[in-house]
């Protein structure tokens, strides 16, 4: 058993907390504890536990709110709750399963029974970590959740929506790969990758493909960001900056001028999953992610492009000079861009 399995107990009942507390702690369990419903809600947001152990009545937000609160929580909508009481079982056992509970234990409580139930839910509850380890391998951690917890279909379905697009490409890559060897080539995007998809997941972002040294986020799905224009700025302004020690590395290494351009675009985009029964992306289509990249490909090193609607939505919290207008591949019409101020 590893030894950061934790288990929470919440009861109104001192004498309970500590039966409960000292049985667990025995087999080796990290126990943490609550003695009403607030206090175990504010617990789980802290630091979520491996499961939680919930007495019915209580003052307060009762056992029954506890755990729909939990389940209506994307973060914590698969965490095991084992609800506890000293009422009819019967009548309880429906109210606990609308209410989401996973299983059940009768006061006063049979050992064995407790330990049995808690060794089946946390052997389920690692399965499901695991299960979830590999979607996020795949998807934001915020999509990888929501399939994990059965809502895939819903969110994964064809549907439109506006967008922030963001296209991050190194410049004088091709040089570099033409000159350097395939491990070095490797070594320098890995390092790209590392650094630049730490901080799209920090900000919300949802990183839609890598193709070389090329990489495109989107915001604002699948799930909704507040100021996805903004959060799309800075974190093109983390990624620079993030950047600047990689492209030093490799200057003094091999004597490359690395860069780093980016395109922002905003607009609705189809968005959904794509591919075949085994191996399914999530992609964001329209003209808006072509803006983008676009965009992206006329940026500088170390230059931050956006387009109009991009600038109407971040309302004067970034300054920005008008560049172009730049006649680009599939518009028809030269397009205005603009260039952040660093």
């Amino acid at each position: 058993m590893s030894a950061q399995q934790r288990i929470l107990v919440v009861d109104d009942t001192p004498q309970n907390v500590k039966l409960f507390a000292d049985l667990l702690t025995a087999k080796g369990y990290e126990v943490t504890t609550a003695t009403n419903g607030e206090q175990a809600l504010e617990s789980i947001a802290k630091r979520p536990p491996d499961l939680v152990l919930l007495d019915i009545m209580m003052p307060g937000i009762n056992g029954y709110e506890v755990c729909r609160k939990i389940r209506e929580n994307p973060a914590t909508a698969l965490l095991p709750v084992v609800l506890a009481t000293s009422l009819d079982p019967n009548q309880e056992r429906v109210k606990g399963i609308e209410a989401g509970a996973d299983d059940f234990l009768a006061k006063p409580v049979n050992q064995a029974e407790l330990f049995a139930r808690v060794r089946s839910l946390l052997r389920i509850k690692g399965l499901q970590d695991e299960r979830l380890a590999r979607l996020k391998s795949f998807f934001s951690p915020q999509l990888a959740e929501a399939i994990a917890a059965g809502k895939g279909e819903e969110v994964l379905k064809t549907h439109r929506r506006e967008i922030t697009v963001e296209f991050f490409d190194l410049r004088s890559f091709t040089a570099f790969t033409d000159a350097a060897e395939p491990e070095e080539v490797m070594e320098l995007l890995r390092s790209f990758h590392g650094a630049l998809g730490k901080i799209v997941l920090e900000h919300q972002g949802t990183l839609e493909r890598f193709a070389g040294d090329a990489v495109m986020v989107f915001f604002n799905d699948p799930l909704p960001v507040e100021k996805p224009a903004d959060q799309a700025v800075r974190t093109a302004l983390a990624v620079q900056e993030a950047f600047a020690p990689i492209a030093q590395h490799w200057h003094k290494r091999s004597g490359f001028e690395l860069g780093l351009g980016v395109g922002i675009a905003q607009g609705y985009a189809t968005l959904g999953a794509i591919g075949f029964e085994g191996r399914w992306d999530y992609a964001a289509i329209g003209t808006v992610t072509n803006l983008a990249a676009r965009l992206c490909a006329e940026a500088k090193g170390g230059q931050i492009l956006a387009d109009r609607k991009t600038m109407a939505a971040l309302e004067g919290a970034f300054e920005f000079d008008p560049v172009g207008p730049f006649e680009l591949k599939g518009f028809s019409k030269p397009v205005p861009a603009f260039a952040l101020k660093t």
